[in-house]
């Protein structure tokens, strides 16, 4: 798996040579200074302090040799993800399930029924563990590194010149069914027998880059992969890199077997090298690339160092005097283990084990920190003074460790390395299938530590080569003095007060002074990624697993809780921004340049800093134009200031926009730019704007074209746009505009309006609004919108009629409709032509309409009942105009003309009633249709019986010419004697007919004849009204 590029920011004040550095100070104090000399990133870098913040994680690492057996993998979850399988007493954790309720704890397994069940196929460990460690979603990450998952042992493996992934792949199965939903594996690396999976959970697998994996074999010939070690490499947050190193050294007890373990430790660090570490700053990478160079790393395997200088059935004994406590008294395995720990007869003195001379304590080496790894390995010991007890035990033998023993002398991770306490039996080796039954084979291996978990901050680094170049100094200021004698040396130099031995000197150094080394060093402010002072490791839990029974290595885990300084993504986006803003006015200065500031509305939806738009890259609060939500016919307006912070002139203008047929979302459509005091209707012509001045934009957004409305209805086109503004000479700015676009009922068919559900077309979902099923979803027999226009008109009629009866005071105030034919549908009979006050109206009805809603009771109401009336009148015929299909569809209006057309020809005289009753079977054929034009027509009549009722005695007055030629030949001779009444009703019928229908039909030329349908309905209702009125009494 090879690394991947990542800016890993250091701190303000230092610059090394190690990932993620740079030269020089970047600050911004001097604005002349030349782009050339400092780049954006850069400039970015110099400003970390402002988005770097402390942050925690917490680290669960596992290691276990699985001894090549199989159904191994059956047990990993439950161990190293749920924290099962653990034998509190023999690990030193006996309050660790103090805070189980003992309600709710059920009674684990015995071990003797553990032992018998055990079986390769299913999981070793106990039942009912409800589990001791924090796992699940608690751990942020999970490194679990395995030792032979393969035999090893064998040639065919070893000498295998690919690796098998199926075996990967069986334990990767395993762990991601165990995990909780989320976790992801970010690296992985096989050797043979080792492998490494590393899992992050869902907040933090964002956060991980630059990883890098690599494997380096040390077996036979040096070279072979039968031992060696993985490592991965990874950077948290883009500032801390972190090291994980699963190894499985040389195995054997004898001097030559230790030499080659520390010669396979030494080997794996010097041979390592991971990708670089990429930043902005430094494309060719900046280090990060051996073992040494990270900020925290965890090394840990099947390290096999042994106990040196004890026989091997003592150590095996006196453990199982321990381990004997965990069967049940009388059972068959607790009689095993007592006839084993009673050979001979011969008790094991714990005093035997106390460390000897030669067991020297592995912190005590020249240049080794005694603050942490010393007070953690005895912290147990001195809370256990029972000379008996288990940990008093295990602290007799921890002196003798050869790992502390090498560490001590220098020979092998020595260099900061450190541990956390050991209060665990021995993790090797064991009966397979026993809980504490340690090797009764015929090789009767002694028990050793040889499975563990080491990690190193950098700060344990720096501190470990700051004490060994001191002492190094020291040593050589003593040869000198030796050499010229102290005598002659202090005579020569008065300044010299006492004579330094580096082998005793400090040996009197009180308690606590290491401390407060490591106190000091964490007060060093030096740079992440640098140094660690700020990457503090804690050891929450160190232990063994005593209870898996499937290998004859015990697991091992350890929780750390790592302190870290991590980038937050959104302040280094903001910082990113406004650096990008200060380095372009330090560098256009001296050329033409604009600031643009969005005047905010309050009905701006809320933005955060780095959002991206549609079309890409992130944005500012100065850069976008948001109109929030818009529908048919609104007109929204925005400001923005285009000021001149340049020290000349600065001449403006925005780009000639594309203006595709094509596109049916092109912002010439619905977008207006207009400079202040410029009568132009876009703004391409170009501006000039002197040093401090500023000059509005106005962009006002109104969508009008039917074509538009229908493609945003159907979701097929967005009201989302960018604008470029040039300066000549400088740098063009890109202004993004967007609306959010509310449906409408406005230019949809009436197939397509009798299936929208109760509420409007509002509630209709995303993606719902352009898929309305017309065969299936039908939920009216006319569009309701349309039911609800006529209806508001005849109830505002009859109320605006009778308010008229009650005020009229003079002839000559005439109403509109005695002035007008086609009032209220003629814009000219409109008593309030104040087009900004139907403009801030009309959306009340538009809105109603949407929303399922009686138009007439979203008015305020101060507003009168006739301009209510006009504007539902106005809405009403222009709802009928955006119809896609209209009140008659084509195919009907085709038929009834070459009907019309046949019976010319044929000179077929029928009449009145068979004409209209041959229309309305046709029509009859579209229900909805032919149900939505009852509606009209009923809705003129009752219009009409209104404004023009009929009185005996009434004047009469020939029809005008235009009524009476869309009038049909067979009506003429009633129109001549009808009142004016019947001339408006027809007229009323052709306003509200002829425009939706003639954009069906442009191309028919009898259209004329096709108005008798309302013409003859209206014409026999005020023939039967004249009836009945003249036989009043």
């Amino acid at each position: 798996m090879s690394g991947t590029s990542s800016t890993l920011p250091p701190r303000l004040s230092e610059y090394s040579t190690t990932p993620g550095s740079f030269p020089g100070a970047l600050g911004l104090d001097h604005p002349a200074t030349a782009s050339s000399q400092r780049s954006l990133a850069q400039a970015v870098k110099a400003r970390r302090a402002d988005y770097i913040r402390p942050q925690q994680l917490r680290v669960k690492i596992g290691s276990w040799n699985v001894a090549a057996k199989a159904g191994v993998e059956n047990d990993i979850g439950a161990w190293f993800i749920e924290g099962k399988a653990m034998s509190e007493s023999l690990t030193g954790l006996e309050d660790a399930t103090a805070t189980v309720p003992a309600a709710e704890t059920v009674e684990r397994e015995s071990v003797e029924h553990q032992e018998e069940r055990a079986d390769p196929s299913t999981s070793t460990v106990p039942r009912h563990d409800r589990g001791t460690l924090a796992g699940g979603s608690a751990i942020d990450l999970y490194v679990v590194g395995l030792q032979e998952v393969v035999d090893v042992a064998s040639p065919a493996e070893t000498l295998r010149p690919f690796t098998d992934p199926t075996t990967a792949e069986r334990w990767k199965r395993a762990l991601s069914d165990a995990l909780s939903p989320g976790y992801q594996l970010v690296a992985e690396q096989q050797l043979v027998g080792l492998l490494l999976l590393i899992y992050a959970s869902p907040n933090i697998a964002p956060s991980i880059s630059s990883v890098s994996t690599v494997n380096v074999g040390t077996g036979l010939m040096g070279y072979m992969g039968n031992k060696g070690g993985v490592a991965a490499r990874l950077v948290l947050a883009e500032t801390t890199s972190l090291v994980f190193v699963n190894c499985h050294l040389a195995a054997g007890a004898e001097k030559t077997s230790l030499e080659r373990r520390n010669w396979d430790a030494a080997q794996i660090v010097n041979r390592t090298r991971f990708d670089p570490i990429r930043d902005e700053v430094d494309s060719e990478g900046s280090g990060g690339e051996t073992i040494g160079d990270e900020d925290v790393a965890w090394w840990f395997g099947d390290l096999n160092y042994r106990l040196d200088g004890l026989p091997g059935d003592d150590v095996r004994r006196l453990l199982m005097l321990h381990t004997r406590n965990e069967y049940d008294i009388g059972s068959r395995e607790e009689e095993e283990i007592e006839e084993k720990v009673s050979v001979n007869g011969d008790a094991v003195d714990v005093s035997d084990l106390h460390p000897t001379a030669t067991a020297v304590d592995p912190m005590s080496a020249p240049g080794r920190d005694r603050s942490t790894s010393t007070s953690a390995a005895t912290s147990r010991e001195e809370t256990s003074p029972d000379p008996a007890s288990l940990q008093t035990t295990l602290a007799s033998l921890l002196p003798h460790d050869q790992l502390r023993q090498q560490q001590a002398a220098g020979h092998v991770l020595h260099d900061g390395w450190r541990e956390g306490p050991i209060t665990f039996l021995p993790t090797y080796k064991y009966d397979v299938g026993s809980v504490g039954v340690f090797d009764s084979g015929e090789k009767r291996r002694g028990p050793s530590w040889c499975d563990r978990i080491l990690f190193r901050t950098r700060r344990d680094r720096q501190a470990y080569d700051a004490r060994v170049k001191e002492a190094e100094e020291a040593r050589k200021r003593d040869q000198e003095m030796h050499a010229r004698g102290v005598d002659q040396a202090a005579a020569e130099d008065e300044d010299v007060l006492f004579d330094y031995d580096p082998d005793t000197d400090g040996a009197d150094e009180e308690p606590g002074a290491a401390e407060d080394l490591h106190a000091d060093l964490d007060r060093v402010h030096l740079s992440p990624m640098k140094d660690a002072s700020q990457d503090r490791v804690r050891v929450e839990v160190y232990t063994s697993h005593q209870r898996v029974l499937s290998s004859d290595h015990k697991p091992i885990t350890a929780i750390f809780n790592l302190c870290y300084d991590g980038v937050v993504p959104e302040l280094k986006a903001k910082v990113h921004q406004e650096v990008a803003r200060d380095l372009d006015r330090a560098e256009n200065e001296s050329r033409p340049g604009v600031t643009l500031v969005v005047d905010r509305s309050h009905e701006d939806p809320p933005r955060s800093p780095g959002v991206s738009t549609a079309h890409g890259g992130p944005t500012t609060d100065n850069d976008v134009v948001d109109f929030g939500h818009v529908c048919y016919l609104q007109q929204k307006v925005r400001t923005v200031t285009v000021a001149n912070t340049s020290r000349v002139p600065s001449r403006v203008n925005f780009m000639p926009r594309p203006m595709s047929t094509e596109a049916l979302g092109d912002s010439s459509t619905w977008l207006d730019i207009r400079f202040d005091g410029s009568t132009a209707r876009d703004a391409n012509h170009e501006i000039c704007i002197q040093p401090g001045d500023a000059i509005n934009v106005h962009l006002v957004l109104c969508v009008e074209e039917m074509q538009l409305v229908r493609a945003l209805n159907g979701e097929h086109a967005k009201l989302d746009a960018v604008l470029v503004l040039s300066v000549a000479g400088g740098r063009d700015h890109f202004i993004s505009v967007r609306a959010s676009w509310l449906q409408s009922c406005f230019g949809r068919s009436i197939d397509e309006l009798i299936c929208v559900p109760e509420g409007g077309v509002r509630v209709l979902a995303p993606g719902k609004a352009s898929s309305l099923n017309v065969e299936h979803d039908k939920k009216w027999s006319a569009p309701k919108e349309l039911f609800r226009l006529t209806a508001a008109v005849e109830e505002l009629v009859e109320r605006v009629v009778a308010e008229r009866k009650m005020t009229e005071t003079a002839k000559e105030n005439r109403a509109p409709w005695e002035n007008y034919v086609g009032w209220p549908f003629k814009s000219k009979s409109w008593t309030y032509k104040d087009t900004g006050s139907r403009a801030t109206h009309r959306p009340y009805v538009h809105e109603a309409l949407d929303t399922d809603q009686e138009p007439r009771a979203l008015f305020p109401p101060e507003v009168p009942a006739l301009e209510r009336l006009e504007l539902i009148s106005e809405v009403l015929v222009s709802f009928l105009e955006s119809l896609q299909d209209g009140v008659i569809t084509e195919s009907l209006w085709r038929e009834l003309e070459q009907g019309l057309i046949a019976r010319e020809k044929s000179k077929e005289q029928i009449s009145v009633e068979e004409e209209r009753s041959w229309i309305l079977d046709v029509l009859s054929r579209a229900p909805n249709h032919n149900i939505s034009f009852v509606f009209l027509t009923s809705m003129l009549a009752r219009v009409a019986a209104e404004v023009a009722p009929l009185r005996p005695g009434t004047d009469t007055a020939p029809p005008s010419s235009s009524s009476s030629s869309i009038m049909p030949s067979s009506c003429a001779a009633s129109t001549s004697t009808t009142s004016h009444s019947t001339v408006n009703a027809s007229t009323l019928s052709s306003t509200i007919l002829s425009s939706p229908l003639q954009i069906q039909v442009p191309r028919l030329q009898h259209q004329r004849r096709c108005f008798l349908v309302a013409d003859s309905i209206l014409t026999q209702t005020y023939e039967q009204k004249q009836t009945s009125t003249d036989t009043e009494p």
